[in-house]
């Protein structure tokens, strides 16, 4: 609720308050390579058959047992102990002893928050072979979310035009749909858009790096892959920064072809991959006319799935691991109740006025709240060890005497940045339609992050008229 303030400040009535805010608490996924996945509860991998991913000559199951692949084999040792066209894919994971799988069989629904054994919300990672059938919006509400708050998403696409299940989608339309059309962020949240396009062969390669987890990760050094009728998607770093390519078609790079490719959003993560054929073993169910891709020898397949994998579930860091790490908050006065040291912040920012009551103690950051066009900012370098998790954490609160319920005026930005003052992720966005009263937690995943000194930054911009604030308190960077 507002009270009053120094006239600097414009406030309204708590009448012009609007919805909630999204919540974005972590689902515990920055773990590194360097912690032993095998001594934590298994990484959690949920595999989607909601979506006519068994439809035409698609076998895109790890099991027919299901949603428990392990009621066919509960002790599988090769690909034919599981039936599907996924089960090497399946198997090689459970072999390890560091991984939980399901299913989520025909006939189900996609839930994120709800009481079923099979709602994303208890799992880390969750796999899209090739859907067939477009989400609806009330499971795009969900995917997104279980993304933005700490989930694994694996995205796996084909040549435009494979409709399997003859329904008039492909999965370039159901992944571009997901991406474009959501009630969660539909301004290309994940910094890349699916090509409409049918590329008939080539052996893509992938880039050279020493430290990537996906190239570099402990199921093996990735070379390249397979295209056998499959596309490539377009990269967009200007819109999330956070996205990147990992394998090129043949005479691409940069923004055009990447055939594999990585990102972020909110604290989760989300792979990309163009093509069916890399993940099919070859074995499935009768009737069904498959290629053995995971083996094929032009590419690196196997690797390329699995790290993929272990990356989205958390099991390895963006470090390329290595090293131990000691569990700390790292910045320095999180609640302000020093005032202003530590913390960069635009004059006033950090107070103890009144008119917006802090959490706890009598210090917070107060962004915006002119009335006015104006822009705040707050920011600390912190340095995140190599081997660590990282999360940030605040306390978030927004009030505002905007009334539209359509159109973000005012906006507060959560980013990092490297040393230099480059951006390289916008963790959040939040703006006058995420009003609410009292303070709601966000927490963003900072494990790209580890070995890095960074810069944590919020910024909130106003319009020219009718105030919003933008209200912090309680912050940590923990690391363990």
């Amino acid at each position: 609720m507002l009270g009053s303030r120094s006239p600097r400040r414009r406030v309204a009535c708590a009448a012009a308050v609007l919805g909630m805010l999204l919540a974005g608490v972590t689902a515990g996924q920055a773990a590194t390579a360097a912690t032993p996945a095998a001594a934590a509860t298994p990484h959690r991998v949920l595999f989607d058959n909601t979506k006519a991913e068994t439809a035409g000559n698609a076998d895109w199951i790890i099991g027919t047992s299901q949603p428990d692949p392990l009621g066919q084999d509960a002790t599988p040792s090769a690909e034919n102990d599981w039936t599907g066209a996924l089960s090497a894919w399946g198997v090689g994971l459970q072999k390890t002893g560091d991984y939980a799988l399901k299913t989520l069989p025909s006939g189900n629904t996609i839930t994120y928050g709800t009481s079923s054994a099979l709602d994303l919300k208890n799992f880390d990672t969750f796999v899209l072979p090739e859907p067939n059938v477009l989400l609806s919006a009330a499971e795009k509400t969900a995917v997104m979310k279980f993304v933005q708050n700490g989930g694994g998403l694996f995205l796996i696409s084909d040549h435009t035009g494979a409709d399997r299940n003859n329904d008039g989608n492909d999965a370039v339309e159901v992944i571009n749909d997901l991406m474009t059309n959501n009630s969660v962020d539909s301004t290309d949240p994940f910094g890349f858009s699916v090509d409409t396009l049918s590329i008939s062969t080539d052996n893509p390669k992938a880039i050279t790096s020493t430290t990537d987890p996906v190239i570099n990760g402990s199921f093996g050094k990735v070379g390249g892959s397979i295209i056998r009728s499959g596309t490539t998607a377009t990269l967009k770093p200007g819109d999330n920064s956070a996205v990147k390519g990992l394998v090129y078609r043949t005479g691409y790079s940069g923004n055009t072809g990447a055939f594999f490719a990585t990102s972020t959003f909110g604290s989760g993560r989300v792979a990309f991959w163009g093509d069916s054929s890399p993940i099919d073993d070859g074995t499935g169910q009768s009737g069904n006319t498959l290629y053995d891709g995971w083996n094929d020898p032009a590419g690196t397949n196997a690797p390329l799935a699995l790290n993929a994998t272990e990356w989205l579930s958390g099991a390895t860091g963006s470090s390329g691991g290595g090293g131990t790490c000691t569990a700390a908050q790292l910045l320095g006065n999180p609640g302000f109740e020093q005032g202003s040291t530590t913390w960069t912040a635009s004059s006033g920012v950090i107070t103890n006025d009144t008119g917006e009551p802090a959490r706890t103690g009598t210090y917070k950051a107060w962004l915006g709240g002119y009335g006015s066009a104006h822009t705040d900012t707050l920011s600390q370098a912190v340095n995140i060890p190599t081997g660590c998790a990282a999360t940030l954490s605040l306390y978030l609160h927004i009030d505002t005497a905007e009334t539209t319920t359509t159109t973000a005026y005012d906006t507060l930005k959560v980013q990092v940045l490297n040393s230099g003052g480059t951006v390289l992720s916008t963790l959040g966005t939040y703006s006058n339609l995420n009003a609410a009263p009292g303070y709601a937690l966000k927490t963003f995943n900072l494990g790209a992050y580890a070995g890095q000194s960074v810069t944590v930054k919020l910024t909130g911009t106003e319009g020219s008229t009718l105030q919003t604030s933008f209200v912090v308190d309680d912050t940590s960077v923990s690391v363990s």
